[in-house]
């Protein structure tokens, strides 16, 4: 069965949704270079506090990071939505749990040269 031309798109960005998933999961930043535009944005002002990083500031962090796979912890990730605002711009609402934190990202992709890319995560991140 192929895909039609709207579902082509979507599954293109679930994918890259699932390798995201895969690199928190793993704290692999080999992975989730392959997801994050290198210009990309990463916030939050969860607790009053503003937080940015460029991307590579997010990468060490992340290598620093025990992963949650290495403490046999269960993934608790999920894909609320996915929207489209044309042919190269979309956004996905997702969660997942790190530790005991809880986080919902917002995902802001583009579409260049036919590869799908995060290029902003803004996210809130509360106690589990």
């Amino acid at each position: 069965m192929s895909m039609t031309t709207e579902e082509a798109p979507f599954a293109a960005v679930q994918a890259v949704i699932g390798t995201y998933f895969d690199g928190l999961h793993h704290a692999d930043s080999i992975r989730l270079r392959q997801v994050f535009h290198p210009q990309a944005i990463y916030a939050c002002a969860s607790g009053g506090d503003w937080l940015y990083r460029d991307m590579e500031t997010y990468f060490a962090v992340v290598d620093q990071r025990v992963s949650p796979a290495s403490k046999g912890e269960a993934r608790r990730d999920r894909i609320q939505s996915i929207d489209f605002a044309g042919p190269d711009t979309a956004r996905a609402v997702v969660n997942c749990a790190i530790g005991d934190s809880y986080f919902t990202d917002f995902l802001t992709f583009v579409r260049q040269n036919g590869r799908w890319q995060i290029l902003a995560k803004v996210f809130h991140s509360e106690p589990l």
